[in-house]
């Protein structure tokens, strides 16, 4: 038996189904962190925060969605010339966010695509007055200057710039060659200064080390002298006062009985001893004018002695 529908239940179905399509024209959940732009008979009526909210069907409408978080946009490669006439490609990463979604969705037509296209001229502008070596060394001073003209240019559109990020510098390849041969050339240059400087403070080290060498020996050379020196002038000392004590004991001895002629025997001795030495050493002898008064020579000798002081 084929299934029949009534009037009733066609009427009951068709109301239903108008009650869900109202439901959904009516009732709008936003999500976290975004924005709804609703218009009312095509004219801006107001921006929907996150949560539920309910619409006029049919009258009122979502015209924009908007995200309120931070959006990152990869900016394409582009040709610039610095300003030493050498044509680098830079892209960059841009960080962007929708701070006003109204003035998003009226400002502008496409504000991704501004903000991309606008990051591209700006770092032309930038980096054509900047020197190609400066462009690796104030990488950061750049990304500050294109930040700072795109938010300026965004705030219309109701866009934060938040930061851009140079991502990549590439050069001509007879650049990068002259690059690396500087680079090779500087290399050598500080290893050759570092070895220069190493070599000079080894010969200063060596030097040095002569030079205290040379002191030390001076010194100890000075040192010796004064101990020779001193060495000697205690030998003097000690056989001057030896000399001295032996010419006070004679002088004690003569002064005792029979001291005397013990001495004059004892001098004779040495003088008949010396004039034999001397006989023996040399074909030439000296006598003396009087060699027969030998006895003359001893007695005077003995006089001398006697009038010596004694000890004590």
């Amino acid at each position: 038996m084929p299934f029949e529908f009534d009037v009733s239940t066609v009427l009951a179905l068709g109301f239903a189904l108008a009650v869900i399509i109202i439901i959904l024209k009516t009732a709008r959940i936003v999500p976290q962190r975004s924005n709804f732009v609703i218009e009312r008979l095509g004219r801006y009526n107001r921006t929907l925060d996150s949560g539920f909210h309910l619409l006029i069907p049919f009258i009122d409408k979502v015209a924009y969605q908007h995200t309120l978080k931070e959006e990152v946009i990869d900016v394409e490669r582009q040709a610039c010339v610095t300003r030493d006439n050498i044509q680098v490609g830079i892209n960059g990463v841009l960080y962007i966010q929708v701070v006003d979604a109204h003035k998003a969705s009226y400002g502008i037509n496409d504000y991704r695509y501004a903000a991309s296209q606008l990051a591209q001229t700006t770092m032309r502008s930038v980096i054509g007055q900047t020197d190609l070596d400066k462009t690796f060394e104030e990488r950061a001073q750049i990304n500050e200057v294109v930040v700072q003209a795109l938010d300026e240019a965004a705030a219309p559109w109701g866009i934060k710039v938040l930061r851009y990020e140079i991502s990549d510098i590439e050069l001509p390849a007879s650049i990068k060659d002259a690059l690396e041969q500087q680079m090779r050339a500087e290399r050598e240059r500080r290893a050759a200064i570092a070895k220069s400087e190493g070599e000079r403070q080894a010969m200063i080290n060596v030097s040095e080390g002569q030079k205290q060498e040379i002191i030390n020996l001076s010194e100890a050379e000075k040192q010796k002298q004064i101990n020779e020196a001193e060495g000697r002038a205690r030998e003097i000392e000690m056989i001057a006062t030896a000399t001295a004590q032996g010419l006070r004991e004679i002088a004690s001895a003569i002064q005792e009985p029979g001291g005397e002629s013990a001495v004059s025997l004892r001098v004779a001795e040495q003088y008949v001893r010396e004039f034999g030495r001397l006989a023996k050493e040399t074909n030439t002898l000296i006598l003396p004018a009087q060699l027969s008064d030998i006895g003359g020579a001893v007695a005077g000798l003995t006089e001398v002695l006697k009038k010596a002081p004694t000890k004590g």
